[in-house]
């Protein structure tokens, strides 16, 4: 008798770039779980349009047993709950794996899910958003119900640190025994940069670099971008390069950016590809990575392999994920930010904390993380008695 087929989904509706942080993380998921020999699995990719759903295939045409499902409907919207689980049930899924904390709730099939981090259960309150008072707090009910819902209804809950599980099991300690650390990884560019830089450790040393700092990822208030920028007026030699997409907080960054006189300091990028992103973080004395708050940090690894230091808030996740290894500062001090910066001037620590720098960003591997994620999918689907 023929072994029998699974049937395996993942919602891919935030995959890509300009979906930040979770984009890159579902992007690098679909890539290397296409890579996985397995016979019996036939994938069943998500995702919002062609044109999202045309990026991946360019990169995914080999692979034959994976169906591209396009599913038009917007993530935390109402749809989500009502069209979404509908179109689910036509694939008839032996396990769907939803990687954010927003699972359609009236889906009966089986569901894993992936929660970066537990941001919006901290940070209560209108300022950490755009919306009005009232629809905040309709949007914040909502959220806390589809998260309570997917902690309860997943058979196992992917977290990309120790930090994220601690924190998930003060709000949840009845899911202990189902949450799965799985760190995330670096993207193949820098991983090939990472490699050409152990082969030759002295050349970001000797890099030749400008006077600049760069900051990538979004400009949500936790971010904390708004310290860098108190900072730079002591810093008037410095420029900072902000790479971000625009967002719902982008034109309020602009805006303070003009407040404090830095238009010869402040240059926006907008969006980056990666090899764009390694050639000005290669230029840059460091990346800056001065949240309050985060799930991994992973833009802080990017730039350890591409041998660039990284000055960085004293948060428990930067500890666990960057060691001891960037120059710490504290995320309410401006003048510990400046402090921590001088330090770059020290040329002897300097060196030494990119070459750790090159050890610690080959901790983190996308197959590493992929073929963990796919062990526990293997335990959770149905086996046949004969």
């Amino acid at each position: 008798m023929p072994k029998r087929k699974y049937r395996i989904g993942v919602d891919a509706r935030l995959a890509g770039k300009q979906h930040a942080g979770i984009g890159r993380y579902i992007e690098n998921l679909l890539v290397t779980l296409a890579e996985i020999q397995a016979k019996n699995i036939e994938w069943f990719f998500f995702f919002y349009d062609r044109q999202q759903a045309d990026e991946f295939q360019q990169i995914l045409t080999k692979h034959h047993h994976i169906t591209f499902v396009y599913a038009p409907i917007r993530h935390y919207s109402l749809a989500e709950q009502i069209q979404w689980p509908k179109i689910l049930k036509e694939y008839r899924l032996d396990l769907l794996h939803v990687p954010h904390f927003n699972i359609p709730i009236f889906y009966s099939g089986k569901i894993v899910v992936t929660i970066h981090d537990l941001l919006w259960h901290q940070q209560i309150g209108p300022a950490a958003t755009t919306l009005s008072g009232w629809k905040y707090y309709l949007k914040y009910l909502a959220y806390r119900l589809v998260t309570n819902q997917a902690v309860r209804r997943a058979a196992k809950i992917f977290v990309p640190a120790q930090t994220v599980k601690k924190t998930a099991l003060t709000y949840y300690p009845q899911a202990e025994e189902k949450i799965v650390v799985t760190k995330e990884g670096i993207a193949p560019v820098f991983k090939k940069t990472l490699q050409a830089l152990q082969q030759n450790p002295d050349e970001a040393i000797n890099r030749q670099r400008i006077n600049q700092l760069i900051y990538v990822g979004s400009l949500y208030p936790h971010k904390n971008i708004e310290i860098v920028l108190k900072a730079l007026p002591k810093l008037p030699n410095i420029t900072l390069k902000i790479v971000c997409s625009r967002n719902v907080f982008f034109e309020r960054t602009q805006k303070l950016v003009q407040q404090l006189n830095l238009s010869q300091q402040v240059i926006f990028t907008g969006y980056l590809n990666d090899d764009e992103l390694v050639k000005e973080i290669n230029h840059s004395l460091a990346l800056v990575q001065p949240s309050k708050s985060e799930g991994f940090g992973l833009t802080g690894i990017e730039a350890m392999a591409c041998g660039t230091p990284v000055i960085a808030s004293d948060i428990p996740i930067f500890s666990e994920i960057y060691a001891q290894i960037p120059y710490y500062f504290h995320p309410e001090k401006v003048d510990d930010f400046i402090q921590a910066f001088l330090k770059l001037q020290q040329r002897k620590d300097y060196a030494n904390k990119i070459k750790r720098g090159y050890q610690q960003a080959g901790q983190y591997d996308w197959q590493q993380m992929t073929q963990l994620i796919f062990k526990e999918y293997s335990s959770l689907l149905p086996h046949d008695s004969n």
